[in-house]
């Protein structure tokens, strides 16, 4: 079956200041893990050609199909708030973009794809475990209505790759709205490259922000996207483990799911990531890094905005779209339709008391308006003062907890993507059994829906299981 992907490259279309052109390095032996079936038909693709032989080659970097333009990208990026002056993409490569029927424009790029001229010493490989961390959990986040790169396949190359032990050696084919960066941004702002920052404003304009006017505009929509997309993943416990600005998108999706976890037991400086010694991007910290991102690329589109003051005022708003944003967020995971004062300390009191009881993040917003809610403080009269409150608080709209269930359970999921099942599917998957893996991606899909027969992925993990950090794939 012959393999056709209508590409229609615009960033390629910039010049080469923006990128270098470069093919993937071939694989060994190429073989399926995993196609996003959904995914393929709603780009427009043929998921059955995607699985064909010239498929496969063309997911791996074996093939390039005719209409791609492969290139890495260049950005530069404040790393755990250090300066890199260049970065860009080290293990990765943009194939193309295509434009669904709908209308919208995706990138589709290979992760990796072997060595590029930004790899800085690496080999520019992925292993198996970051490949298909990245496949379940961007997965999730689209079931769970949070804006995100998706996963289209997960390809086994038949190398090994070389990390602390020889490992297999895998490729994800992602899907953005687009790969520009903060850091992208700041790249250009840093060489004082005016005539190519305006060139890419420009672009990153008719992508994201059609009727934007100007850079400052464009600084609008950005923060904007961003405040909601951080009250999305506090509202789900998600830290995100590496929020560097070239981990940042334009576009308002999450990207880069290295040092990444769901929260199991609630706190809210709960941190992840092996190389946050710090706790920099601790979850409780999660805005106020966005908004440290957001002020970087302001900074960077100040030669195009021209006042300083007007930069200024845009990221100021920040704080307060976030607060309207997690406010939405979490009313509507405790039920609340209206909007009254003082509805903000009835929440934080809740997950103080999270805090002190240990309760489990999803589970307690799951169980909310069922008696089992209790069950998950350790002191469960902790709760019930809680409880007691919010009775009140819903009197108000002449509603009760039971009487709001079919809400809160459209807002609170009763699956997330829990790091010891991940893990463990990772694990089984390095020995050769991916059936871990086809059921959590299959169980995930539909995350608010009552698990049934994957009740036992919604339990929290035993002492044994607990994964205290997560790692980058690099």
């Amino acid at each position: 079956m012959s393999l056709h992907i209508p590409f229609d490259n615009s960033y390629a279309r910039l010049d080469g200041r923006f990128f270098t052109k470069l093919n993937p390095t071939a694989v060994k032996n190429p073989s399926l893990i995993a196609l996003n079936a959904s995914l393929a038909g709603d780009l427009g693709l043929d998921a059955r050609a995607l699985a064909s032989p010239d498929g496969i080659a063309a997911l791996a970097g074996n093939m390039i199909p005719e209409g791609a333009a492969p290139l890495a990208q260049v950005y530069a990026g404040h790393q755990f708030g250090g300066w890199s002056p260049r970065l860009g993409d080290g293990r990765a490569i943009l194939l193309g973009e295509i434009v669904s029927p709908n209308g919208q424009r995706f990138d589709i790029q290979l992760k990796g794809s072997g060595p590029t001229p930004y790899s800085r010493m690496g080999d520019g490989r992925a292993w198996l475990g970051p490949v298909l961390r990245e496949y379940i959990v961007s997965e999730a986040m689209h079931a769970l209505g949070v804006p995100t790169t998706r996963a289209l396949a997960a390809v086994a190359t038949g190398d090994v790759v070389l990390r602390e032990a020889p490992l297999p050696g895998a490729i994800l084919t992602r899907v953005a709205a687009s790969h520009i960066r903060v850091g992208t941004f700041q790249y250009f702002a840093s060489q004082k490259d005016v005539e190519a920052l305006t060139a890419l404003t420009e672009h990153a304009i008719q992508r994201h922000d059609a009727n934007a006017e100007g850079a400052l505009g464009l600084l609008d929509g950005v923060i904007a996207r961003q405040a909601k997309l951080i009250a999305q993943w506090m509202g789900l416990g998600f830290v995100h483990g590496v929020m560097n600005t070239d981990n940042m998108t334009i576009s308002g999706e999450t990207i880069d799911y290295g040092p990444c976890a769901f929260m199991d037991q609630y706190h809210p400086m709960q941190v992840f990531s092996s190389i946050d010694q710090n706790g920099r991007y601790a979850y409780g910290r999660q805005a106020d890094m966005a908004m440290w991102n957001l002020a970087q690329l302001a900074t960077s589109l100040l030669p195009l905005i021209g006042e300083v003051e007007a930069a200024q005022a845009s990221i100021d708003r920040f704080p307060e779209l976030f607060r309207t944003a997690w406010l939405e967020v979490f009313r509507a995971k405790t039920g609340l339709k209206t909007q009254l004062k003082g509805d903000d300390q009835l929440i934080q009191d809740l997950m103080n008391r999270m805090v002190n009881g240990q309760a489990d993040f999803t589970n307690t917003f799951r169980a909310l308006g069922t008696e089992s809610a209790r069950d998950e403080f350790v002191d469960p009269a902790t709760f019930d003062d809680w409880e007691r409150k919010w009775r009140d608080r819903l009197s108000m709209e002449n509603a009760t907890p039971e009487g709001r269930l079919s809400d809160l359970h459209c807002a609170n999921p009763a699956l997330i993507a829990r790091t010891h099942r991940i893990e463990q599917a990772i694990q089984a998957a390095v020995a050769g059994d991916f059936a871990a893996f086809e059921r959590l991606c299959s169980a995930l899909a539909t995350p608010f829906a009552e698990p049934g027969e994957n009740t036992d992925l919604a339990r929290p993990p035993q002492t044994e299981e607990i994964v205290a950090q997560t790692f980058c794939g690099t």
